[in-house]
């Protein structure tokens, strides 16, 4: 990485840490290793091992790199009921490095108190206005700012565009019917040419066209914002009110899904059935399993003082693939101090 990339990078941290500094959040450091992990059987881990101290009898205990710094921002939460942001490294094990994928990452993560996911949508596109001008790139007058907009589609609103609207667009067929009807996914895979796997489920059905005939068929000249997430797909997202969607989106920028966002489930019950059901499916298909928190639903129980977890709205944003849609790179690597081989 040459020094005007560096200088750069260090600037769009510092604009980020200014933009939640002036809106009262509080920024956290937490840690990289934790003795348990929030499972999510789509994604792989990094294990390591804290040895017992020289001469003593204790045993060794494993420790797991964390992908995400929900498990401990969500702690903080519940203890000091603030909004928080962090920008930290994360690691998932698995992935691919070079183009969009780095099994080290830095990863912006944000939580909004007494907000949801339309709020979150807001938030973000304010971040974005307060983006620094990447390395020779042009400067477009941003609203509120003194500085600059760092790219068009940065200073642009977001369109909305629903999961289910995307797939009757770009993939052809009512997901919702389908998904209703045994075999649906299936057959509508089939249709479309694909060729699943015997015995996928519906998520992973749902995840193969998507991947193949949504994701690269969005809009590319501004950012889109996918709202209204099937719930049949596990994630700790607040169920809507039609009960068939969550209150969860994702943002994807030239094409490239750039942050995740959820208003958060709060629900005890929810929370431990939602451990409950992806601990299974880690078990039966990890390739490096990890400890899981079985208490961890606890945080959602009324405190001490009789107070529920706060509502609260969370958005996980990839700093690396920011910074190389700002600058025009394409790949991760071209933004990365020191890549991975």
């Amino acid at each position: 990485m040459d020094a005007a990339l560096l200088s750069f990078r260090s600037a769009l941290c510092r604009a980020v840490r200014d933009f939640f500094d002036e809106r009262g959040y509080l920024e956290v450091d937490t840690p990289l290793l934790a003795p348990d992990l929030i499972p999510e059987s789509c994604l792989e881990v990094f294990e390591t091992r804290r040895l017992a101290p020289r001469g003593s009898s204790g045993a060794e205990r494993p420790y797991w790199l964390i992908p995400s710094p929900e498990i401990w921002m969500k702690k903080l939460i519940a203890k000091h009921r603030r909004s928080l942001y962090q920008i930290c490294h994360c690691f998932r094990n698995g992935e691919s490095s070079g183009r969009f994928h780095s099994p080290e990452f830095s990863m912006l993560e944000y939580y909004t108190m007494d907000a949801d996911w339309r709020d979150s949508i807001g938030i973000t596109e304010e971040l974005f206005a307060r983006l620094p001008a990447a390395p020779g790139a042009p400067a477009l007058p941003s609203a509120g700012n003194e500085g600059a907009a760092a790219a068009p589609w940065a200073a642009a609103p977001f369109e909305r565009i629903s999961v289910g609207e995307a797939f009757g667009r770009w993939a052809g067929f009512d997901l919702y019917e389908a998904a209703a009807v045994s075999g649906g996914l299936e057959a509508e895979a089939r249709r479309l040419g694909l060729d699943p796997a015997p015995g996928l489920d519906g998520p992973a059905l749902y995840d193969l066209i998507f991947v193949d005939q949504v994701e690269g068929a969005l809009p590319k000249d501004h950012p889109v914002v996918l709202i209204d997430y099937p719930a049949f797909v596990p994630c700790l997202a607040k169920k809507s009110g039609d009960g068939k969607t969550v209150e969860r989106w994702e943002l994807y920028v030239r094409g490239i899904e750039l942050a995740n966002c959820y208003s958060e489930e709060t629900d005890p019950q929810a929370v431990r059935e939602f451990f409950e059901r992806e601990k299974a499916a880690k078990e039966r298909s990890a390739l490096v399993s990890h400890g899981v928190n079985t208490d961890y639903w606890k945080l959602f129980l009324p405190n001490r003082e009789g107070r529920p977890f706060p509502p609260c709205s969370g958005a996980a944003l990839g700093l690396d693939r920011l910074m190389m849609l700002l600058t025009g790179r394409s790949t991760i690597d071209g933004v990365l101090p020191f890549p991975m081989v």
